[in-house]
């Protein structure tokens, strides 16, 4: 009978690694070995999937706000300008959701934004 090597952790291991493996296709989910790496690499995948997700948020945010600008006549550019200018400290998260869900406040926005750019003196 072969010496058994740690036991019931080894066990506990294998299993955690297993659970967490299940779903993958063929060996990934079925051979201890391939499970680890597959779980590892499918670690590394999420982690950059999140920080992935951030920016993709944000280029979703700029997008809202680019399309709720345009009917008002001014760029997405010259309006974060005019924000900075009018000194009004709002995110892009919270702009996108005033351009959807409250369009006559972000039209207030805009237009504050548009004065301040017509007030600060050209460079």
């Amino acid at each position: 009978m072969p010496r058994a090597r740690h036991g019931a952790a080894r066990r506990r291991h294998i299993k955690r690694i297993m659970k967490r493996a299940k779903g993958f296709r063929a060996g990934r989910s079925r051979l201890h070995r391939t499970a680890k790496e597959a779980v590892a690499r499918s670690g590394q995948y999420g982690f950059t999937g999140r920080r992935l997700k951030k920016r993709d948020m944000r280029g979703m945010w700029i997008i809202r706000i680019n399309a709720a600008l345009e009917p008002l006549g001014i760029s997405y550019s010259r309006f974060i300008n005019g924000l900075k200018k009018a000194n009004i400290q709002l995110n892009r998260k919270a702009l996108s959701e005033l351009a959807l869900s409250e369009p006559k406040a972000f039209a207030d926005i805009a237009e504050s934004a548009k004065k301040a750019l017509a007030a600060a003196p050209a460079k």
